[in-house]
């Protein structure tokens, strides 16, 4: 793969990133934002859509989360890393990720079956305000988590920027700064915010963020073993000093 179309491969990687988790923005919110841009309107969210029976939907629901996590789970693990990009080139390797996870998100927006039985109802009272502005919260909370890490490494433009300009990737350094000295995983912290943060929690939203969840929890489990095999003793240090994803937590 030539380096200019390698470079641009990766641009359309993370712009189509980046759009589908605006999108999710108002797919997890249920904002549908009809009639807001002409005719347009975003119809499809978490709980929209025509109800299906029962065991259709949650097989159809929890197959596109299982499915989603084992793709992002299974991609990020170093073996996988070191068979992949064998077939791949070493500077699109996390362009591709991120490509593939826009694409079964995308996947699960269009085909996500709704059950509208309601567990809280809170809009339009001061709790429900507060959810919201907790939600915005959360997404504020990943975004920021992500430039603190390193977010065009994250998402692969540095990658491929680098490649583009014959140059090597710089070592990965430990650094803890920011919110990194109050919890391991802000950016886990962030997205367990918003996907609970909800003034209306349907029985479908609950399935998605319990499910999710669950997810991180056990993802982190694999990061932290890959953490510690990278930066060694630092990062022991580190997990012994620092709480997990509850702040003031005793680690």
């Amino acid at each position: 793969m030539g380096k200019m179309i390698g470079f641009l491969y990766g641009v359309i990687a993370y712009f189509m990133f980046f759009g589908t988790v605006l999108y999710m923005m108002a797919f997890v919110g249920d904002y549908s934002f009809e009639g807001i841009i002409g005719d347009y309107s975003i119809t499809k969210t978490i709980d929209s859509g025509p109800e299906g029976p029962l065991g259709i939907t949650l097989v159809m629901d929890v197959g596109l989360l299982a499915l989603f996590g084992l793709q992002h789970t299974l991609m990020a693990r170093p073996a996988f890393k070191s068979w992949w990009t064998q077939l791949v080139p070493k500077a699109v390797e996390r362009s591709t990720y991120v490509l593939v996870s826009s694409l079964l998100l995308i996947l699960l927006f269009y085909y996500w079956q709704p059950i509208n039985i309601e567990l809280w109802d809170a809009s339009g009272n001061i709790v429900g305000t507060i959810l919201v502005g907790l939600y915005w919260f959360g997404w504020a909370l990943v975004f920021f988590s992500t430039f603190v890490i390193d977010h065009f490494d994250l998402f692969g433009l540095k990658q491929v920027f680098y490649n583009l300009r014959n140059k090597e990737m710089p070592a990965y350094q430990f650094q803890i700064r920011s919110l990194y000295k109050i919890v391991r995983h802000p950016l886990m912290v962030g997205w367990i915010v918003v996907f609970w943060a909800t003034p209306v929690m349907t029985y479908g939203h609950l399935l998605f963020a319990t499910l999710l969840t669950i997810y991180i929890l056990i993802a982190l489990v694999y990061e932290e073993k890959d953490l510690e095999d990278f930066f060694g003793e630092k990062y022991r240090e580190y997990k012994a000093k620092v709480p997990k994803i509850i702040p003031f937590m005793k680690p």
